[in-house]
């Protein structure tokens, strides 16, 4: 019989990390509680939080949708077919990641007159999300032993029909585990939304702070991404029990797949994922390089590059060190102990990840002041913020790691007289380390393109890449801002291309 709290000292670990990330929540609950029930309704009950709720609903549910068919679209290519250059094109699929949704934005606005508005902005959206869909599925693809769709095949099954019931159904854990990660990052955005005015909870949540000053009926709107991001918690619970049945078992030699020839399709497909690639890393490119030159001409612009480089570069690794330090109890107990409180554990985790980067921001100037008076301005609440933030997108790559540990082989280290803490150092952490590289590299990429909580949080004169870049654009100084908006795609870049071949598409079969 298992035990009610297996693992008490992971489990309780695992809970002081939660309760850590949870404070912006707390005090978002604090403040709205004191607002009072009739201030609540009043703020709830009318029909202009219907349409925000509509059109955020709508608007995550179309994004989420098109990065669905589009990510595992791709990641089918380029693992299983005998499309040209899939290296090529998983490093393409990939490095979206690395443009922030405000740059993305801009970059649009500048190209094509007249860009804004709810299609604008899902067509935005989609672009820079797809890869959260095509990593992880592209990893299942990988590592999937080809076995069952060769014998579909040998039964006389056509191509599409294996994919369709024995490929897709492997895949549904790390579909419902991506479709989350992007529904999530919809919700929660604002760059995109707000440069072409989309209006959706997180404006609305915006305009009433900084137009309004309606502090208190921001955060009552605030409470309603957390109510829609428990449904969608719920939505994907129930997903992931229905997929636990075709979780394989065992793990024995895997053997390179047979590519699926695409005949006459195979130029055509080629050029589509070519399309793709070249709106959400064209428009971006082209727009940049006409007001670069421009930008870096400025007497003393290449000092301040360097800085705010460097700023977002430290904060980022602080803030990415912070984070996976919290997600790995939470994503040991979730892959080790799995059961209700497990997965209570790790669901609370995900509460945060919707809020708004400015409500979380003002939660830890409010905890910042009234708390933890020392802290106030320095960098560790920004790296709280950032923990609070993106915690979800650590645990998820500890625990898919932790996953494909067999716990076996830390039990016969413990067996043999060392201690948990020994036996996890020798046997454990090297088998996850690739998993807590693969998630450092996400949160560090996240981080540096993070910017209403860094507006907010951030000690007074540290500038970084995106903080320097929405006052040039504040300002409509696009020359100005190009530079710093090219820095900050060109590094993070960096971990977007690691995460693609930690993958394994870009070193497939071929």
């Amino acid at each position: 019989m298992r035990r009610w709290a297996p693992r008490p000292v992971l489990l309780a670990a695992a809970a002081l990390a939660v309760l850590i990330a949870l404070l912006p929540l707390a005090y978002l609950l604090i403040r709205v509680g004191e607002a009072g029930a009739d201030r609540i309704a009043a703020e709830l009950l009318t029909a202009r939080v219907g349409e925000l709720a509509a059109r955020s609903l709508g608007l995550a549910t179309v994004v989420t949708a098109a990065c669905t068919v589009l990510g595992v679209g791709t990641a089918f290519l380029v693992t299983r077919t005998d499309l040209p250059a899939p290296r090529v094109f998983s490093v393409l699929a990939a490095l979206p990641l690395a443009v922030p949704t405000y740059i993305a934005g801009f970059t649009w606005i500048s190209t094509v007159d007249g860009f804004a508005g709810f299609w604008a902005s899902a067509l935005v959206l989609v672009l820079c999300c797809y890869p959260y869909m095509f990593l992880p599925v592209a990893a299942t693809l990988h590592r999937a032993d080809p076995a069952q769709e060769d014998v579909a095949r040998s039964l006389g099954h056509h191509p599409w029909r294996t994919f369709r019931s024995v490929t897709l159904p492997q895949l549904r854990p790390a579909v419902a585990g991506g479709a989350l990660l992007v529904a999530l990052y919809v919700l929660s955005d604002f760059g995109a939304v707000a440069l072409l005015r989309t209006d959706t909870f997180t404006r609305a949540v915006f305009t009433a702070l900084e137009l309004g000053f309606d502090r208190t009926g921001a955060l009552v709107l605030s409470t309603v991404l957390v109510a829609l991001t428990t449904l969608l918690l719920a939505g994907e619970s129930l997903t992931r029990r229905r997929s636990a049945r075709y979780a394989p078992v065992g793990s024995g030699a895997r053997r390179p797949p047979v590519r699926m020839g695409l005949g006459w399709w195979r130029w055509p497909v080629t050029l589509l994922l070519g399309s793709v690639s070249a709106l959400a890393l064209g428009v971006p490119a082209v727009s940049l390089t006409r007001r670069l030159v421009a930008g870096v001409s400025r007497p003393g612009s290449l000092v301040e590059m360097a800085w705010a480089a460097g700023n977002s570069l430290a904060v980022s690794a602080a803030g990415a060190a912070l984070t996976m330090l919290l997600a790995l109890p939470i994503g040991l107990l979730v892959a080790r102990a799995p059961g209700a409180l497990a997965a209570t554990v790790d669901r609370l985790g995900y509460l945060t990840h919707a809020l708004p980067g400015v409500v979380i921001g003002l939660s830890l100037v409010f905890f910042g002041i009234h708390v933890v008076y020392p802290l106030y301005q320095t960098r560790w609440l920004l790296m709280l913020a950032y923990a609070a933030l993106f915690l979800p997108l650590a645990v998820a790559s500890v625990g898919a790691a932790a996953a494909q540990a067999p716990p076996v082989l830390d039990d016969v280290a413990r067996s043999l007289g060392r201690s948990p803490l020994r036996a996890f150092a020798s046997v454990t952490a090297p088998l996850v380390a690739p998993g807590i590289a693969a998630g450092t590299a996400l949160v560090f990429l996240t981080c540096m393109k993070e910017l209403p909580a860094t507006l907010l949080l951030r000690p007074t004169g540290m500038d970084t890449l995106a903080t320097e870049l929405w006052t040039h654009t504040t300002v409509a100084a696009y020359a100005a801002a190009a530079p710093y908006a090219a820095l900050l795609v060109l590094l993070s870049a960096i971990p977007a291309w690691f995460l693609a071949a930690r993958s394994g598409a870009i070193g497939g079969d071929r």
